[in-house]
């Protein structure tokens, strides 16, 4: 079942990014449908957060789809390389986001396997949010397009994971935002060998 769009309005955004493991991220690209469920992610706290785009009110052609009302998707590219995908919450003007940064593959797992050529199947298939946009077929032409959508959406299968099989620590990668770079804003489900690294 797809998520509605009214699971993306909370304003809890660290909250939200728990909830968001064990759901499924689907994508239907070029007429392929490739998906898996989400076991890592990371929260990004809008105006307030040193460590997020949109840190300090800031709004530029890149960041605009963070102030759009939540239910979007949100892609960008990382050091001109990695697409990034990230889901869009929260009301409009309030720029909350989170970074997928991991899935366990399921659905069209060939597929992936020819979009990341890697014709033997391993974790780092879907494991960082490069990857994982990669194997699934996101890209910038996917920014700011509703999660509720043909193209892209999150489902949720019934799966489930406990807090004690979640760990909740720093970021990774954000260590210029200072005291921010240290919030518990990172969840991942523990000993998934799909979880980027490090995976504690």
């Amino acid at each position: 079942m797809k998520l509605p769009h009214s699971f993306y309005s909370s304003h809890d955004v660290v909250e939200l990014s728990r909830r968001l493991l064990g759901k499924y991220l689907v994508t239907y690209v070029d007429g392929l449908l490739t998906g898996g469920y989400i076991v890592e992610t990371e929260a990004y706290n809008g105006v307030v957060d040193r460590a997020s785009h949109a840190f300090g009110n800031r709004r530029t052609a890149r960041t605009e789809t963070m102030f759009a009302e939540g239910g979007r998707a949100y892609v960008y590219l990382c050091y001109g390389i990695h697409e990034m995908f990230n889901v869009v919450t929260a009301s409009e003007g309030t720029p909350h986001a989170i970074l997928i940064r991991a899935i366990v593959p399921t659905d069209g797992i060939d597929i992936m396997q020819d979009r990341r050529n890697m014709p033997v199947l391993k974790p780092n298939i879907t494991a960082g949010p490069g990857s994982v946009a990669k194997a699934l077929g996101i890209n910038r032409k996917l920014n700011s397009v509703f999660l509720t959508g043909d193209e892209i959406w999150l489902e949720d299968r019934g799966l489930n994971f406990t807090d004690e099989e979640v760990y909740a620590g720093p970021r990774i990668g954000v260590a210029y935002a200072g005291d921010d770079a240290f919030l518990p804003y990172r969840f991942y489900v523990k000993g998934c060998p799909y979880v980027s690294k490090p995976n504690k």
